[in-house]
């Protein structure tokens, strides 16, 4: 099975098997998002592809990091979840056609997807990581120069990589980087964040490591060296289910409860809780004063 694949497999699988059963999240504060926009009464029905760490399924419950928080956010606003397994591109038109209330899966922020769909404030930060085998001590993008740096063709990080490194080896899929990293016919691979991050702990046989890009940020090179936020996607017709949600979601931030839960997949790193300088949201689709939401006192 390719490396990549077992990654998801199990995730899949319990996926597969489950997909129909009910996720009872009963909570004691039932109705506290009165007048709330839900696509079916008493239920927060949640679009979700299974792609771990993202989202999944284990003895009936949503896991993974953005899972595991959508089960805090209906607990809170005390709605049974009905899942809906469905591929990346049909959750969007889920979302917009109101077949669902929510999206999720590691999503991030983008000014082109606010002209279709609401997107939540942030639950956590992703940026790239520099997937290399353990002890490599590969940290800035100087040492790329002597290296050979991978990537996979039509990636957003190919093109920029090209910019540091003239030579940048481009693969089909995923999977054939890694096994060429592990093998060492590379030295350096920019994928998935999230998913080389997890890659790392599911299968600690390869003797891999993710190491974050820390260079300033430049806007010839803002893919790989900025930062995206994680968001949860739903419908503009919703806007008071989505008040109730970006309130669950600042409570998170404040009690730090989005941390303790991404620490349980390996996320412990503040890399994955510290936004980039600049703000793209304001007098987009916030407010000119909104700021990045940022852990508590807790952290």
């Amino acid at each position: 099975m390719p490396i990549m694949s077992k990654v998801r497999s199990s995730a899949k699988a319990a996926i597969l098997g489950a997909a129909a059963l009910s996720f009872a999240q009963a909570a004691a504060a039932a109705g506290t998002c009165e007048g709330a926009e839900l696509v079916e009464d008493g239920k927060l029905v949640v679009a979700y592809n299974g792609d771990m760490p993202g989202t999944g399924t284990k003895d009936g419950k949503l896991v993974g990091i953005d899972g595991e928080i959508m089960g805090i956010v209906a607990e809170r606003l005390g709605l049974e979840i009905s899942p809906q397994l469905m591929e990346w591109a049909a959750e969007i038109e889920s979302v917009k056609s109101r077949r669902v209330d929510i999206m999720h899966g590691m999503m991030g922020w983008t000014q082109p997807r606010t002209e279709v769909i609401t997107m939540t404030d942030p639950i956590y930060y992703a940026g790239s990581l520099m997937t290399q085998r353990k002890g490599a001590n590969i940290t800035s993008f100087d040492q790329l120069k002597d290296l050979r740096v991978a990537t996979v063709q039509g990636f957003a990080q190919a093109t920029e990589l090209a910019i540091i490194h003239p030579d940048v080896v481009l693969y089909e899929t995923g999977d054939a980087a890694v096994r060429d990293l592990v093998s060492g016919r590379v030295d350096v691979i920019f994928l998935d964040p999230p998913m080389m991050q997890y890659l790392k702990i599911a299968q600690p046989e390869l003797e891999i490591e993710s190491i974050p890009v820390t260079e300033p940020f430049d806007p010839e090179l803002a893919v790989i060296t900025g930062k995206f936020m994680v968001v949860f996607g739903m419908s503009k017709e919703a806007p008071k289910l989505e008040k109730c949600i970006n309130d669950i979601i600042a409570d998170l931030w404040a009690n730090c409860e989005n941390l303790k839960v991404a620490a349980t997949y390996g996320f412990d790193d503040k890399f994955w809780f510290t936004p980039q300088e600049a703000n793209p949201r304001p007098g987009v689709d916030r407010p000119q004063d909104w700021a990045y939401p940022a852990l508590g006192a807790c952290s």
